[in-house]
This record gives C-alpha cells, sequence and structure tokens, in this order.
C-alpha cells in the first residue's frame, strides 16, 4: 500500500496536459517559451541509488540493484524491510559464512538506521509473496551493505497506527515526517502546486512574481507582527497578504500576477488557524467578478486529484443575505439540509411573551430548524409528537401546532429547534446550533455530511462595511478597503453606506472558506473617500497607493486561495496542521526548536528597543485569557 499513493501522484505529474501549450513573447531582441510537456520523473538520479524501494516488480528480476533507506522491520534476522519515499522491500539477510560482515551490519543496526545495500532481484519462494505489498512478488538477495547512520532510541515509533500526542509529534516533527500519511500529505500538496502554476503560468500567461517580505504597516485588518529596524523607533511590518503589492503590479502593466505567498498574522491563539501560512494569490487586470470566478473553477478542476473525483463546474453560488438566512453563516456546509427556517409570520399576534418581546423589537425574528429522526439520538427536550414536554412548547403548538408541523413538514420522532431575536443574531446561533447537531447526528452513527463529497460553493453579495463592535456607530471593512462597492449600490456610499454590498466573493468548500477575493478599487478618489471618510483611517499610511492610482491604474480584481486549509479538506487530514512540514502549535510555538526565544540585551541595542516585563499582576491576567492547554 505505501507505493500506491506515490505511484499514482507520480502517474499524475506525468500525465500530458490535454493541449500542449507553447506561449511565445517575441520582441526584437528575444522570446521566451514556455512548455506544458511532461516526462516520467526520474527518481534515482544524481545520487547513490539505482532504483527506491518502492518501485521493484517481478520486472525486474535478476537485476542487481543498490537501494538506500531506513530498517522499518526485521524478523529472525532472516529478512528486514527496508523504507524509502517510494515504499518497502523486504531484503534476504545472508546466512553463510564468507557474507558474516554483510549480516553483521544488518541484523546489529537498530531499526529506523539508515542503510545501503546492493544486491539481486529474486523472485520470492512459492507461498511466501505478499499481495498487499507491492513489491511483495519479489524480495532482494543481499551482497553487500553499509550502515549509513545508526539510529538512537526513538520516542515514538514510525508507524501510522501509534497513537502519539500532537505535542510529541510536533517536537519531533523531523521524525513524524516520516510517516505514510505525512508523506502522501506533503506530495500531494506539491503536486497540486505544480499543477496550479501549470494551469496559471503555461495555460493562461500569469507571471510569477515574489513580492517583499518585510513592509510596512497597513490599516484595518488582523493585527501584523512588528519587525525591528536599525532607525530609532521605525518597524517594518510582516504582511497579512501581498494586496497592496499585487494592485501594484496591475497599475505597473504585468496584467495577471500568480503567487505562493507567505503570509503572517499575529492572531494569537486560535484553534486550527497559523500565524504563517500559504496562500495561492491571484491578480488580474480588466476582469470581472464572473471572470475571476471562472479562473478559480478551471484551476482547481485542472490540479484536482483523480483519485476524489471530478470537480464539476460552474460551482453554485449564492447571496451572503440568503446563506445567512438559511444557514445562520457566510460558509455553509450545503452537503446536508437542516436549513433554518423563518416563521416570523405565524407568531405576529402571539401571546407568548419572549415570542412577543423579540418581534417587537428592529429586525426581531423567530426562527426554527427541523431535525430528521433527532429524537432517536439527540438528548433534546422538544419533541414534535403529541406528548411535548415543554410548558413552552406545549403553549406554542396550541397557538400554531398545525402550521408549524405543516411549515416544517414535521414528522414522529423530529426535533424543532426554535429561536426568537435579533435576525442575525438569531441566525447565527442557529447556524450554530445546526452544526452542531450534525455532530451529535453524526456521532450517534446518522451519516449526513459524506467525507467522500467536495461541495463548492460561491458565497456573493456582501455588505461592504459592518458596525465596529466596540463602537457599532463606526463603520470598519467587511473584507478589506481595497474593495469595490457594488455597482448598483454606489449611490448609497454617500448617504448610506452601512447599505453597500461589495464586489467580494468568498469560496467555500464543506462548510469553510477557502477563499476569497473582490473587485478593487481603481479610482483614486473613490479610494481616498472610503479610507478617510466612511473608515476615518489615516491616509497617509497608504500615499503610495493613492499616488499610484492616480497614474493610469487599470480596473483590477483577484482572489487568494488558503493553501492549507484547501489541503487539509482535500486530504481530510484533521489539522491545517497536518498538511504543513514544520507548523506552529496552537499558542504559535515551534516546539522543535523552542521558537520564539528570548535574545540577549545586548543584542536589542542596535534596534534601540528594550523588553519591559509584565509584572505579577499582569502575567496572572494573561494567563486567565489563555488557559492551560495542550499544545496543539
Amino acid at each position: 500500500m505505501f507505493s500506491c499513493w506515490l505511484s499514482q501522484l507520480c502517474r499524475g505529474l506525468s500525465t500530458p496536459t490535454r493541449r500542449t501549450t507553447q506561449l511565445i513573447w517575441s520582441s526584437a531582441s528575444r522570446s521566451l517559451v514556455l512548455s506544458s510537456q511532461r516526462r516520467i520523473p526520474e527518481l534515482s538520479s544524481f545520487v547513490a541509488r539505482t532504483n527506491t524501494c518502492g518501485e521493484l516488480r517481478s520486472s525486474h528480476l535478476g537485476q542487481e540493484v543498490t537501494l538506500c533507506g531506513w530498517i522499518q522491520f526485521r524478523r529472525q534476522n532472516i529478512f528486514l524491510v527496508l523504507r524509502d519515499f517510494h515504499g518497502l522491500v523486504q531484503v534476504v539477510i545472508p546466512q553463510d559464512e564468507p557474507a558474516a560482515s554483510v549480516k553483521k551490519i544488518l541484523c546489529e543496526a537498530p531499526m529506523e538506521s539508515v542503510v545501503q545495500v546492493s544486491g539481486t532481484v529474486i523472485s520470492r519462494p512459492p507461498g511466501q509473496k505478499n499481495p498487499k505489498m507491492p513489491t511483495g512478488e519479489i524480495e532482494i538477495k543481499v551482497k553487500t551493505a553499509k550502515l549509513l547512520n545508526s539510529c538512537k532510541k526513538l520516542p515514538f515509533e514510525i508507524k501510522d497506527f501509534m497513537k502519539k500526542t500532537e505535542a510529541l509529534r510536533l517536537q519531533y516533527r523531523y521524525l513524524d515526517l516520516r510517516s505514510v500519511q505525512m508523506q502522501y500529505n506533503l506530495r500531494l500538496r506539491s503536486q497540486m502546486v505544480m499543477k496550479m502554476r501549470e494551469y496559471l503560468c503555461n495555460l493562461h500567461g500569469f507571471v510569477d512574481v515574489e513580492t517583499p517580505t518585510l513592509f510596512k504597516r497597513t490599516p484595518g485588518g488582523a493585527k501584523e507582527f512588528v519587525i525591528p529596524s536599525r532607525e530609532p523607533g521605525k518597524f517594518y511590518s510582516l504582511p497579512q497578504s501581498p494586496q497592496q503589492f499585487k494592485q501594484l503590479l496591475m497599475v505597473g502593466g504585468l496584467d495577471r500576477y500568480f503567487q505562493v505567498a507567505r503570509c503572517y498574522r499575529d492572531e494569537g491563539s486560535r484553534p486550527d488557524r497559523q500565524p504563517e501560512f500559504t496562500q495561492i494569490d491571484i491578480e488580474m487586470s480588466f476582469v470581472d467578478q464572473t471572470g475571476v470566478q471562472s479562473l478559480i473553477e478551471g484551476l482547481l478542476q485542472y490540479s484536482w486529484p483523480s483519485d476524489k473525483g471530478p470537480v464539476v463546474v460552474p460551482f453554485p453560488s449564492m447571496p451572503f443575505a440568503e446563506a445567512l438566512a438559511s444557514y445562520g453563516t457566510d460558509k455553509p456546509d450545503t452537503r446536508f439540509g437542516m436549513k433554518i427556517v423563518d416563521i416570523s409570520d405565524m407568531f405576529r399576534n402571539t401571546e407568548v411573551g419572549f415570542l412577543q418581546d423579540a418581534l417587537s423589537k428592529p429586525q426581531g425574528t423567530v426562527k426554527a430548524i427541523c431535525i430528521r429522526k433527532g429524537a432517536e439520538v439527540l438528548p433534546i427536550f422538544l419533541k414534535t409528537n403529541e406528548n411535548w414536554n415543554s410548558p413552552v412548547a406545549k403553549f406554542i403548538m396550541e397557538e400554531q401546532g398545525s402550521g408549524l408541523v405543516k411549515l416544517l413538514e414535521t414528522q414522529e420522532e423530529d426535533v424543532v429547534l426554535l429561536t426568537a431575536g435579533e435576525h442575525k443574531r438569531a441566525c447565527s446561533l442557529m447556524g450554530k446550533l445546526r452544526l452542531e447537531c450534525a455532530d451529535l447526528l453524526e456521532a450517534r452513527g446518522v451519516v449526513l455530511r459524506d467525507p467522500a463529497l467536495f461541495s463548492f460553493l460561491w458565497v456573493v453579495d456582501f455588505p461592504l462595511f459592518l458596525p465596529k463592535e466596540e463602537n457599532p456607530q463606526e463603520l470598519e471593512s467587511a473584507h478589506h478597503p481595497f474593495t469595490a462597492p457594488h455597482p448598483s449600490d454606489i449611490h448609497l456610499l454617500y448617504t448610506e453606506p452601512h447599505k453597500v454590498r461589495s464586489q467580494h466573493y468568498d469560496l467555500v468548500l464543506n462548510g469553510n472558506e477557502i477563499g476569497g477575493g473582490s473587485i478593487r478599487i481603481h479610482n483614486s478618489e473613490l479610494q481616498h473617500y472610503v479610507l478617510a471618510t466612511v473608515l476615518k483611517e489615516d491616509v497617509k499610511l497608504l500615499s503610495h497607493l493613492l499616488q499610484a492610482l492616480d497614474y493610469g491604474a487599470p480596473p483590477h480584481g483577484g482572489i487568494a486561495l488558503g493553501l492549507d486549509r484547501l489541503m487539509c479538506l482535500v486530504t481530510g487530514a484533521p489539522s491545517i496542521r497536518d498538511v504543513i512540514a514544520f507548523p506552529k502549535s496552537f499558542r504559535g510555538h515551534d516546539l522543535m526548536s523552542n521558537a520564539p526565544d528570548s535574545i540577549p540585551p545586548e543584542e536589542l541595542k542596535p534596534y534601540h528597543i528594550q523588553v519591559s516585563w509584565p509584572t505579577d499582576a499582569e502575567t496572572e491576567k494573561s494567563s486567565s485569557n489563555h488557559p492551560c492547554r495542550s499544545e496543539s
């Protein structure tokens, strides 16, 4: 099984594209020719082996081979299993006296030691072939062996079925990377990124441009990491994304930009986020929302692993308002139903106090969801049979029982959840309950979300601005301050900005946001108005961008796909940390190297900064805000 997945990856890499494409950019002095033709990868070129462990078959019988790998298993000092990145192969340890030195090396080397063996590919004896092993028809009759490096006692065995804490895996990440699953995840990630490059650069003329990591503070958005400079009081910031640079590349006439970009956000302790992450960053000139969406659909269809089933395009689209009303979130999981239903009209004249109170307020609403057969597995009291055992439920049923049953199409043993309150808060609550109920049902054996199904969805028509949580009278960007308003709403920007929709679009996969983008503001005056008047930001921080927009900036737009999140979903990994080679822990620590680390005061002097150590009270407060948890 070990080599099956790699063979599949290699076949994917060697599969010819649907058409051989050559993009020629000619000028008086030069021409650039890009070809998408591929060859089968040569896995043993330039190195001290003739073959990989996982590639040998009956067709290699009689061949003299040299293999390098790790000792995974040894049986009775007669056989050992050698492992490399490609798979496993059985090695026969010589027992005759002339080969005593070879036997000594192979029998005394600890498990996971690295060895090089040379010998002949022979057929396994009758009855000893292993159909579960891709190399199970052959074995290697060893003639020479060399111990390349001995292995000390390991903190855990390199076997996928061995349960290990995530903290231990991160502490010894270089050992964890030897596992079949981590090898598969990282190699599949590499293959998909390569196919994306091919699609964007070779087939559609995108230019791969690296943008700076050291930048300056950007108004709005997530908190940024600050980097000191040798100029007193001046600091760099690590970019949350290459947003400004890719827009400036459009001003510069690059037309189509692409980058596998490293991004940084100082978001503190968040369960499934990373302080540094990777995104597939894209920007195009002279494009509209439909053009960007079509590009991404083609990109994913082209780079999608063949064993995961085809990607069907175009993806369905849903307005933000509908997503919130029906699913209680802007990233709905559309693999299952249990939609939120508005039942406000049924209770306009209700005598139930909390319903009266909710409906009398602005944006007041009553929402419900029906959970099919929920009473069989869920410990919730609002059962829809005749014995409603909640006083509130009985009162509601006396008022609107038949209408409610008809509207929700409830049946015996269904469960109804009901809430009342302000529209957004009520929808959000029901959306969370919907997902919690799905988790409970699936934990009890009810299949709701097919793990083999990939349900893509575009969410569009987001609000351009949202009220600030700390001060609802002020507005902040729902996406970022460079997003263009919806053409139909631009007149509202100057009178009722909170009602303006944006040209922002998110790509959702199985209830997870895997990408987001927008058409940008390319008019300097409009950008200045949004920053200064609506958002009340310091425009001096973005003077370079405003100036660039004044110098003939083309209409442009783009998107960024979260590569870590996408790969997590494609591989079915439990966490994005399982698709990143060297991730940080839950608290943003590198448990392998103990980063972040302290720096001696003398090394801080050139940067004109010094550490202000927290008091005991501040330390205690910080600890209470971040309760003790395992590093994961």
